[in-house]
């Protein structure tokens, strides 16, 4: 067993995990922050996207004590309370979900693009970066329109929302 501590949304937490723990499952069993997803176990559908330290990374491919000392945002920590994170709400009025299942992933790794390309993005470039994360019930279509109109948005300087 290993002692692991870290920043989660805003939030110090600890606790003692097995080793071979990974951080999906420290987050989803030890925290209770189910918004994060476990797809596939072998990195590549992309539904347990989170932020550590700033940038995105498949959680499933992270063992919980690698975080440890890091600061981690989740879905659950990208809202400002009831305002919904830019991102999140380009993918609501877009249409950018249909079960929901992949939403969260796709959602950690287009914050994450959109803050690695302030000057904004097109859509050759959406979909090239997207290529880590599945999405099995769409053709992408909405997604791609809900990251470029939430970069559209947050390169304008409206979405003053927190970082992630």
């Amino acid at each position: 067993m290993s002692d692991v501590s870290l920043v989660v949304n805003g939030r110090k937490v600890s606790g003692s995990v097995e080793d071979r723990t990974l951080l999906v499952h420290f987050l989803r069993e030890n925290l209770g922050l189910t918004g994060t997803h476990v797809g596939c176990d072998t990195s590549q559908c992309g539904s347990c996207i989170v932020h550590v330290d700033g940038k995105a990374v498949k959680s499933c491919t992270m063992l919980a004590v690698q975080a440890s000392g890091s600061t981690v945002t989740t879905i659950e920590g990208l809202a400002n309370g009831a305002e919904l994170h830019p991102v999140q709400a380009a993918f609501k009025e877009h249409h950018g979900l249909q079960c929901g299942f992949c939403t969260p992933g796709m959602i950690m790794s287009a914050t994450d693009m959109i803050a690695r390309h302030p000057e904004g993005l097109d859509e050759a470039t959406v979909r090239a970066e997207l290529e880590g994360n599945i999405c099995r019930c769409t053709g992408y279509h909405n997604i791609v329109k809900a990251v470029l109109a939430a970069s559209k948005t947050m390169s304008k300087g409206k979405g003053k929302a927190k970082a992630a």
